[in-house]
């Protein structure tokens, strides 16, 4: 079986394909082109370079972000839709992969099984970027941790609470944790923890690396957000999950995110919620609309993040 390699090529499939010191010039360099794009002032740093976004989920801020960002750094994104793909005709993903990286410098995908991702990975000769699967979302977790370092200074040491479900998002939480030295606590229902590997996997991490971090599950949300720094959460239902929503609807009922919640956590605790959001299940309006809450931020980052890993990987 032949499998291409390329010793330059680098992935972002998950947190841990970065390094503490990545993370932190990523977030260096998020400023720069942020502040460069409120001055007006153009960076074309990917000026002839292309972008295949290959999407099996359906998004807005993902499409829209990576679209926009390589259009702002003078390149071009093509947006692929898997049905619409030979992929949709039973093309192996291996060939399918094979076949772009000779037309395109990077691909992003955003897909259900990450398995699927690492088998993209592993036989395309370009930089893949994980825009969404099942098991991680780390594009997401960057944006939010850079928004929280715009309004808080370093997250070292505070203390994040998780609140719903051990999903993608919540994986890529704990990785971060895993990296930054922060307190990850999430309030988790019976029957929705996070993967049991990927709080393995992060607890290693942590012991190789001897970060100051803590990692607690919990069932209880008040004693979750207790002291805390940030509070974030996400849809109790997923992309899908769609036949599961009454039995998550029953399973999450006392995990909703509202005012009274929030006042447990630090006068100054911050929102986020990675969007889009079921306002009066697992938030509520005025906690969304609130002033502790930085969603709108925290979506424009999106683009900002994106624009410096794509300058990381294809540049």
């Amino acid at each position: 079986m032949n499998t291409p390699t390329t010793a330059t090529k680098r992935d972002l499939l998950s947190l841990l394909d970065l390094t503490t010191e990545e993370i932190h010039r990523l977030f260096a360099r998020t400023g720069e082109l942020k502040a460069a794009l409120k001055a007006g002032q153009a960076v074309h740093t990917l000026s002839g370079r292309t972008l295949a976004m290959v999407f099996e989920k359906p998004s807005t801020r993902t499409r829209v972000s990576f679209e926009t960002g390589m259009y702002q750094l003078g390149g071009h994104a093509l947006f692929l839709s898997s049905k619409e793909m030979q992929l949709g005709r039973g093309e192996e993903i291996s060939d399918s992969a094979r076949v772009l990286s000779r037309y395109v410098n990077g691909i992003m995908v955003r897909t259900f099984a990450h398995e699927n991702l690492l088998t993209m990975a592993r036989y395309a000769t370009v930089p893949v970027i994980n825009g969404l699967s099942d098991d991680f979302h780390p594009c997401q977790i960057l944006t939010d941790i850079f928004t929280f370092q715009e309004h808080r200074g370093p997250i070292a040491g505070r203390k994040v609470a998780w609140i719903g479900d051990g999903n993608n998002v919540a994986h890529s939480w704990i990785l971060a944790a895993a990296r930054l030295g922060f307190h990850l606590v999430l309030a988790v229902p019976p029957g929705f923890e996070p993967k049991a590997q990927v709080l393995e996997r992060a607890k290693q991490e942590i012991a190789t690396h001897d970060m100051a971090s803590t990692i607690t599950v919990l069932r209880n949300p008040q004693e979750a957000v207790a002291g805390a720094d940030l509070v974030t959460t996400d849809a109790w239902t997923s992309m899908g999950q769609e036949k599961e929503t009454k039995r998550r609807q029953k399973a999450f009922a006392n995990y909703c995110v509202d005012q009274t919640l929030m006042g447990k956590a630090k006068a100054d605790a911050l929102f986020m919620h990675c969007l889009p959001a079921h306002r009066g299940e697992e938030v509520t309006s005025e906690v969304l609309d609130g002033p502790q809450s930085v969603v709108w931020d925290e979506a424009e980052n999106r683009l900002h993040v994106q624009k410096a890993i794509l300058e990381w990987l294809l540049a």
